[in-house]
């Protein structure tokens, strides 16, 4: 199955089951912010085409954002919970062993930035796989990590709903 036959699969799913839909966003989300599985799923396009379905379905944006939100949250946070328990260890594991380049680069980005690197880390897709595990790794104190983490999933989650549910359904046809 292609990438815009993906899309479709799962967008239309959540159209034909809005009772399922705020689980599956909640999975989407979770798994886009999951350091392992945020390497190998295309969330962000589907959370995007998503928004386009608010207002053409029974689907409303509250709800919506805040499964989405809550997604990122607990993907970002057990991103952070392995890395801070596992050190880098975690880093021998699938798929992140085969892209040792993007842990640096993550590593690099958060020891410049710092806490405000687990906050605009969530904004760029490779950095948003590795940023919260590295943050984790470097023994960020969780309260920090934490304030981090739930606002920027707040912020992330409006900012990929918003374009369709404000009256842009087309992006859900780009895909």
């Amino acid at each position: 199955m292609d990438f815009s036959a993906w899309v479709h699969t799962v967008t239309d799913y959540i159209s034909l089951h809005p009772h399922l839909a705020l689980g599956v966003i909640f999975l989407l989300a979770f798994g886009e912010s999951l350091a392992f599985l945020s390497l190998l799923l295309p969330a962000t396009v589907i959370l995007l085409a998503t928004g386009a379905l608010i207002g053409e379905s029974e689907l409303s944006f509250f709800p919506v954002w805040l499964a989405a939100t809550a997604g990122a949250f607990a993907g970002d946070w057990l991103s952070w919970w392995l890395g801070y328990h596992y050190s880098y260890r975690v880093t021998a594991a699938w798929p992140l062993s085969r892209n040792p380049q993007l842990i640096q680069r993550g590593h690099a980005f958060f020891e410049r930035w710092g806490v405000w690197g687990v906050f605009i880390g969530r904004f760029f897709g490779p950095l948003r796989a590795v940023v919260p595990l590295i943050a984790g790794i470097c023994t960020l104190p969780a309260a920090k990590f934490q304030f981090a983490n739930a606002t920027s999933a707040m912020l992330w989650s409006f900012a990929i709903l918003a374009p369709g549910a404000l009256g842009l359904p087309w992006l859900a046809h780009l895909f």
